[in-house]
């Protein structure tokens, strides 16, 4: 038996609602299959579910306040929203490439839901300025975790360079043995350079954290709106001052991934450094297994395969800051549906960031030094020769003048077949009178690395000093 016509009809109404898309009342044909999935976003957009939901109410608690939709209305949207969100962390929830994008599927379903009060809620907004809205707040969240990332990096940094602080290792410059450093001084050069990443994104995170919802598609809206009330609901620091500038503005997306990618040269340049202290012509440090893996063929090798990825996952981060700047570089006022391309470089720099940072402070934390090794190739390079130039300057040579004494005294070493000192005191005071038995502390690693006690500088103390003032600025105190 045939159900009534009232029932065929409200099932017809229904599959209509989820077939049809919510603007399609201007067009006579039916978008193609190949468009809907060339145009779609709904694949990679829907991670901003829950930030869509979150603007959605504060924006529908304003249009009630203002008096623009009934307080019934608001009720039942709050109602349905929270059902919404449920299944959507449950995984419950239907994505439909009908609805293009993540907007519309919410809204698709909310109207499913509860009806009238779902279709007045996007009443004075576009998804212009929604997406905008939605992708700054997750976007904000996102630097929130990412300095919590890189601040566990930083602490595992800290904690070993703490413990060898007084360990000397060779100095480079040009990839050549050039001073006597301390293994804690060099781990805390990269401490300092994530220090300005965190700077630079919690800067960046004041022009993320500015309101665009109200901007409407392009020119506001004709409705009383109160956008400072959305904006402080929501925990922005302001609007955005041009409805124009505000649903086409994506600066603040391609700060972040230049932010991104400059954090993502840092450590890229960390891991080129481990890569080489692993091989065993350095043989500087050792990493845990659970961070290596072997070869197919090789059963000798323990390779650094996490460092090599974290160098070869920063090109994508740069990459990323390239594709942005390449989208918008010839986008005309105000939006346009290139933006839609911004979300997966955007995303995928955000990813590949924090798992980069994640797994990173993991292997700074177990990494062994080898400090037979790295004492041995100190003396392999004449790493003390400017310490022996001070030394003669102290004694009232002039600088070039100990320059060419000592290049004439490494020269001698060469042939000698050892470090400076390793030869004997006669022979040193051949080359200069003012050599005296005082020298050889000067000429001795730890004494290198001990007479550069100043701010900044490589000795154990400073060292110490730079870890302390580290970890107060944090309000932690030292580990036991």
């Amino acid at each position: 038996m045939a159900p009534p016509a009232s029932k065929r009809q409200k099932r017809a109404s229904r599959g209509k609602r989820r077939t049809s898309r919510l603007w399609s009342a201007r067009f006579a044909q039916p978008v193609s299959d190949l468009v809907k999935r060339f145009t779609a976003s709904v694949a990679f957009d829907q991670r901003l579910a829950l930030h869509d939901i979150t603007a959605s109410l504060a924006h529908a608690r304003m249009l009630a306040g203002c008096g623009v939709i009934a307080k019934g209305d608001l009720a039942d949207i709050e109602r349905s929203m929270a059902r919404i969100r449920q299944e959507i962390k449950t995984g419950a929830f239907a994505w439909s490439l009908e609805a293009e994008d993540v907007h519309l599927n919410i809204e698709r379903r909310l109207i499913e839901l509860v009806g009238e009060a779902g279709k007045r809620l996007h009443t004075a907004r576009s998804r212009n300025d929604q997406v905008a809205t939605d992708l700054r707040l997750w976007l904000r969240d996102e630097i929130d975790a990412i300095d919590a990332l890189l601040a566990k990096l930083q602490e595992a940094l800290l904690a070993q360079a703490e413990r060898h602080a007084a360990l000397v290792m060779p100095g480079f410059t040009h990839l050549q043995v050039a001073q006597p450093v301390t293994f804690g001084h060099h781990l805390m050069a990269y401490f300092e350079m994530l220090e300005r990443d965190r700077a630079r994104l919690a800067d960046c995170r004041k022009r993320v954290n500015v309101l665009p919802l109200g901007a409407a598609a392009l020119a506001g809206t004709t409705f009383p709106i109160d956008r400072e009330r959305v904006a402080r609901e929501l925990g922005f620091e302001g609007i955005a001052a041009n409805s124009l500038d505000a649903v086409s503005d994506r600066d603040f997306a391609i700060e972040f991934c230049a932010q991104a990618a400059l954090a993502m040269v840092h450590l890229s340049r960390f891991a080129e450094e481990i890569v080489l202290w692993m091989s065993p012509r350095f043989g500087f440090v050792r990493l845990p297994d659970r961070f290596c893996t072997g070869s197919s063929i090789m059963p000798q090798k323990k390779n650094p395969d996490v460092p090599e990825l974290v160098r070869g996952k920063s090109a994508r981060v740069l990459g990323h800051l390239v594709a942005l700047l390449a989208l918008m570089k010839a986008q005309p006022l105000a939006y346009n549906k290139d933006n839609q391309e911004d979300k997966e470089p955007l995303f995928d720099a955000v990813d590949t960031l924090k798992d980069s940072l994640a797994v990173f402070a993991e292997l700074v934390a177990g990494m062994q030094p080898v400090p037979d090794a790295m004492r041995a190739a100190a003396l392999e390079g004449y790493a003390t020769a400017t310490d022996l130039a001070d030394y003669l300057v102290r004694k009232g040579v002039a600088f070039r003048d100990a320059h060419g004494i000592v290049a004439r005294a490494v020269r001698e070493a060469e042939t000698a077949g050892c470090d400076l000192s390793g030869l004997p005191l006669a022979v040193l005071k051949r080359f200069s009178p003012a050599i005296g038995e005082d020298v050889l502390h000067s000429l001795s690693l730890e004494g290198s690395v001990a007479a550069r006690d100043h701010a900044g500088g490589t000795a154990p103390a400073q060292v110490k000093a730079a870890v302390a003032r580290a970890r107060s600025r944090r309000g932690k105190a030292d580990p036991a």
